[in-house]
């Protein structure tokens, strides 16, 4: 079923038929109408790819969240102690426009679904950029997403707090109507099973942030990490396709930060779009987002329609 590609990598190989057969009989608990509810604007997420790569990937994270729990079993039982529920925490990674969200939304139904019925919570790292007029203040509104736009410390903290079983952890919201993180809102986290955390930099560490002299890293405190992958030929076209039908969507509501372009010609919105792609997002992609990749402990590589082609598992 395993096919090793080379003895070199650290990782374990599955082309989509081979990963869809480890789904082994685990049952589809999502509708088709909540398939549609969960997916990204720009996506085409059917019911076959929800079973033949979420399932087995749900399964696979079962059976780790597990091992977890006999692991702080066999701590308890060594320092006779009834330890505090202590988070899983599972990271997803990777690109601008390459279907996070609508992986970790996913996920978080499936893995709540499963019959122990855990509680599982979603976060995304958005909430912790620096405010937009800090951003301007430092001239830095053109690396939104870049590492120098977060609050590490804080976002450090928050994951640093989840991890110790702190019963209350609260985590700033973002508004992408606005584009900017919402003043004095906070969703309040209280001591999940499992967290799922999302977004571009929870695989950064060190040698990210040479400008900053704290030394913990979020991904520290990951227990198992997840990076979507894709072509940049890919990518580039799916950010453009999203600009265009946020443009005839979102764009057009008033308070959008980016109202002042729902109005543009097609043609023109693309010629933007692309200028963002190529000065902005594609250059954190190359710069900072990629090189993480091989720190994930499973890549998934998409191919067109966001179809998930291949798997790679670490060993």
């Amino acid at each position: 079923m395993k096919k090793e590609q080379s003895l070199a990598t650290p990782y374990l190989q599955f082309n989509r038929q081979q990963w869809a057969a480890l789904r082994d009989s685990v049952p589809l608990t999502l509708t088709e109408e909540e398939i549609i509810n969960l997916k990204g604007i720009n996506e085409d997420l059917s019911l076959d790819e929800v079973a033949q790569i979420y399932l087995p990937l749900s399964r696979l994270l079962n059976f780790y969240f597990s091992s977890n729990l006999r692991r702080q079993a066999v701590l308890e039982q060594f320092l006779g102690t009834n330890g505090q529920r202590i988070p899983y925490i599972i990271g997803i990674a990777g690109s601008v426009a390459v279907g996070k969200s609508t992986t970790a939304r996913l996920l978080q139904a499936l893995l709540s679904r499963w019959p122990e019925h855990r509680k599982v919570e979603l976060i995304t790292t958005d909430g912790f950029l620096h405010p937009n007029h800090v951003l301007q203040e430092r001239g830095l509104m053109k690396k939104k997403g870049f590492p120098l736009s977060y609050d590490m410390h804080n976002l450090v903290r928050f994951v640093s707090e989840i991890k110790s079983g702190a019963p209350k952890v609260m985590a700033p919201q973002y508004s992408h109507l606005i584009y900017d993180v919402i003043p004095d809102r906070y969703k309040v986290i209280e001591q999940p099973d499992i967290l799922i955390l999302e977004g571009l930099n929870v695989l950064q560490s060190g040698m990210d942030y040479p400008h900053d002299p704290h030394r913990v890293f979020v991904s520290d405190f990951v227990d198992f990490s997840i990076y979507v992958d894709a072509p940049e030929t890919l990518l580039q076209d799916w950010y453009i396709s999203r600009f265009l039908k946020f443009r005839q969507g979102a764009f057009s509501d008033p308070d959008s930060y980016f109202h002042h372009y729902a109005q543009l010609p097609e043609s023109e919105a693309v010629e933007i779009a692309t200028g963002l792609w190529k000065e902005i997002n594609g250059l954190n992609l190359t710069q900072n987002i990629l090189p993480t990749r091989e720190r994930a402990s499973l890549i998934m590589t998409k191919g067109s329609n966001h179809a998930v082609e291949c798997v790679r598992l670490r060993k």
